[in-house]
């Protein structure tokens, strides 16, 4: 199996990617916003996403990167994978490449989702995230209109956009500065300095 960043060649995928949100999302029916074809392959040209696919060039899966409040936040969504390769492991190599693409193109940034799944969380936790409270996030209004298309869209307008059934999970980048300072630090405590 190969995991890439997306490009071109991968518009092949699209239908097949954006059938199978609308078909997760209603057998799930939990919280999965629905993206059109034109979206899905805009991230794709841009990108701006990975694809799995293996050796028959079958689609896997896929995830996208959406930037907010000016490049602040980044949001890694659309998390899919295609039944018949579930429950191989393959989400978590995805998120890893998603993220790992998030912190080469936006490294200042804070990244976060927004999930009802378990395995998503346990596999953001691995990756550094912790759960924090709808605040935290972007507050930028595009975001929180691309909730429109979830079933629990009418919960989270409800409660004034402060929480929904999702857990919202972010990761805030290290400060360089405040690392080496920190290092610095405790050398110069161990050492007496």
């Amino acid at each position: 199996m190969k995991i890439e960043v997306s490009s071109e060649k991968h518009l092949k995928y699209a239908e097949a990617i954006q059938l199978e949100i609308i078909e997760s999302a209603k057998k799930r029916g939990t919280g999965i916003s629905k993206r059109s074809i034109n979206y899905i392959c805009e991230k794709i040209v841009e990108g701006k996403a990975v694809v799995a696919f293996d050796e028959d060039e079958t689609w896997v899966g896929f995830c996208y990167i959406e930037t907010w409040s000016h490049g602040a936040f980044v949001a890694n969504s659309g998390l899919i994978v295609s039944p018949q390769f579930r429950n191989m492991g393959i989400a978590t190599l995805i998120k890893e490449k998603i993220f790992e693409l998030s912190r080469k193109r936006y490294p200042n940034a804070k990244i976060f989702g927004l999930t009802t799944g378990m395995a998503v969380m346990k596999i953001n936790a691995e990756l550094g995230y912790k759960p924090v409270v709808y605040s935290e996030l972007t507050q930028d209004e595009a975001f929180w209109s691309g909730c429109k298309t979830c079933v629990n869209y009418e919960i989270l307008m409800s409660k004034n956009r402060q929480n929904c059934l999702c857990t919202a999970m972010l990761y805030v980048p290290k400060n360089e500065n405040e690392e080496s300072l920190k290092e610095k630090n405790e050398k110069e405590c161990s050492t007496g300095i």
